[in-house]
């Protein structure tokens, strides 16, 4: 399996925006999410992940892969989330009022993050630290 733990910094954003508007997210939030250049932080504890996001607001959440659990989202909302291994990606599934797919895709010292819900797509790139 390939080594999803490290720390991450954001290097790049393409429509963000767009995706944020798509969940809702009020414009006074949205700019200041879009003005931040959040870390990631991805470590394991046996079977259990946990992925740190350290940000205007910091997010944590803690899973085994392929079991669903309560996500509290940075937008305030509760989802049940899934997350899963596929080579080199972890593919996160939010179900809420509107469905959220995160495919988190690691290459070398790349992390590169796709978010998708209904008809938009946001790509984010970090670099490991």
């Amino acid at each position: 399996m390939v080594d999803f733990t490290g720390k991450f910094k954001l290097t790049s954003s393409d429509n963000f925006d767009e995706f944020l508007k798509q969940l809702g997210v009020n414009f006074v939030v949205r700019n200041l999410a879009k003005s931040a250049t959040p870390t990631v932080e991805i470590s394991k504890d046996g079977d259990l992940f946990t992925i740190k996001t350290i940000s205007v607001k910091n997010t944590e959440i803690k899973f085994e892969l392929g079991k669903e659990f309560e996500e509290a989202r940075a937008d305030g909302k509760n989802v049940k989330t899934s997350i899963v291994a596929d080579g080199n990606k972890l593919i996160q599934v939010q179900k809420g009022d509107k469905e959220v797919k995160i495919v988190r895709e690691f290459n070398g010292n790349e992390l590169k993050m796709i978010l998708t819900v209904g008809s938009v797509t946001c790509v984010r790139v970090y670099t490991r630290q």
